[in-house]
């Protein structure tokens, strides 16, 4: 089924803590009759946002189609971590790219942190950057190799903030008895996803982007003159760009082989009295649980968790429950707080974990399957895209390289077996295997 229409209603954002607290953006009209222009891009993340406005100061024409609204999809609704380097440690990466390309990725990702510091500091001061992201370790194996990744890092790459961490510091750090060390690095960062969303749109218009919001694309051509399809026109231009991500439907045969939407969920707090009895710093953290525990606080003091397996496309009946149920093990002390708003969404993930940035015809591009490692990378991956149109294509060509195969079956059979891998890590992680 559609993940654009399964579980949320259309053209309405979810009933996030970001949507309640968002500076609004206007409403866009749709596409309507045929249109033409040098680059079409299709969805109004991250990605497709980023690569309007690169493209646009360059002087191109170009028209953006979102299916529902800017940030609507998971650029809109995530955990808000900007996170440094990949979903995948640098030395696995190193491992099998050498050592010549997994430099230059990795200078990726350090410039995807780096534009996306610099656009928030012009451009969305209410974004609230804040740095600092933690990892937490349940093992003091899992513990080891986050310090040996950290040791790594600043002995390959000169990267200094990242701070191993043994469980009594910690613990200092963060207030769960479950931890056995981790590291914090402060060049990483957490941000209001929202409001960077609708002000990268306000600026990538301001270049001479045209948006068109509720213009869901039915239809993709990747030949020799592209186009996307709408129920109300067709938009044909010289360059297109796919940028759906886990909202793509499976209308791009090569894409949808290697890139599998699944959901994660989020709930938020009552503000609390002492956010310092739950974390010491203003921080975010992320575990090493296959399925992953990700939290930080908000700006009015309430408490972000997200979690939680869900393998089926559509949302399970109670979020809330077994949600609360993961914080309240990790966090006793939070046992009987208020819960103002639940929410969930849907994000892309790869066989490895990595993104997969791929030239699908002629003049198409496309990136996607950041894995829930893409508030920065999914920005960068947009520019990226921007710069091969314009003729500089050596990053985008570099980042391609990740190794990112087909999932076994292809689009066809990803999802039952992809449910059957994920089940098994989920009982691995309540048996702390």
């Amino acid at each position: 089924m559609n993940p654009l229409h399964r579980n949320d209603r259309p053209a309405t954002y979810p009933p996030s803590w970001y949507a309640a607290t968002a500076a609004p953006g206007p409403d866009r009209p749709a596409l309507a009759g045929d249109a033409e222009a040098d680059v079409a891009i299709l969805g109004a993340g991250f990605t497709g946002l980023w690569a309007a406005k690169v493209l646009a100061e360059k002087g191109f024409k170009v028209t953006l189609l979102e299916a529902h609204r800017v940030g609507w999809g998971a650029s809109g609704r995530n955990g808000g971590q900007v996170g440094s380097g990949y979903n995948k440690p640098m030395r696995w990466i190193a491992a099998r790219m050498g050592e010549e390309k997994a430099r230059a990725v990795w200078q990726v990702a350090e410039d995807a942190k780096a534009q996306l510091r610099a656009f928030c500091e012009t451009h969305a001061v209410e974004a609230d950057w804040k740095a600092g992201v933690a990892h937490g370790a349940y093992s003091e194996a899992e513990a080891a190799e986050d310090h040996a990744e950290a040791e790594y890092l600043a002995k390959t790459y000169g990267y200094a903030d990242a701070e191993p961490m043994d469980a009594a510091r910690f613990a200092e750090l963060v207030k769960s008895p479950l931890y056995k060390g981790g590291l914090l690095d402060r060049g990483a960062a957490h941000i209001h996803p929202l409001n960077y969303a609708l002000a990268l749109a306000r600026a990538a218009e301001a270049a001479g982007a045209v948006i068109h919001e509720r213009s869901e694309v039915t239809a993709v051509d990747t030949g020799p003159r592209p186009s996307l399809t709408t129920a109300q026109g067709v938009l044909r231009a010289k360059h297109l760009i796919l940028a759906g991500n886990g909202y793509l439907p499976v209308i791009e045969p090569h894409m949808s082989a290697r890139v599998m939407p699944i959901n994660s969920f989020i709930a938020a707090t009552e503000p609390l009295d002492d956010p310092r009895s739950v974390l010491a710093e203003d921080i975010a953290v992320a575990d090493s649980k296959f399925v992953v525990n990700y939290y930080r606080f908000t700006a009015d003091g309430r408490f972000l968790f997200g979690g939680r397996e869900s393998y089926g496309l559509g949302f399970p009946d109670d979020i809330r429950g077994p949600l609360v149920a993961r914080m309240t093990r990790l966090f006793p002390q939070l046992e009987g707080v208020g819960i103002s708003h639940v929410w969930g969404g849907t994000l892309g993930i790869t066989m490895t974990r990595l993104p997969h940035l791929a030239r699908l015809g002629p003049t198409t591009l496309s990136a996607a399957g950041f894995s829930g490692h893409g508030v920065a990378l999914s920005g960068m991956a947009g520019r990226l895209m921007a710069e091969a149109v314009a003729g500089q294509a050596e990053r985008f060509d570099v980042m391609s390289e990740l190794p990112v195969q087909r999932f076994p079956g292809g689009a066809a059979l990803r999802a039952p077996l992809m449910t059957l891998a994920m089940s098994w890590y989920a009982m691995r992680d309540r048996l702390g295997l």
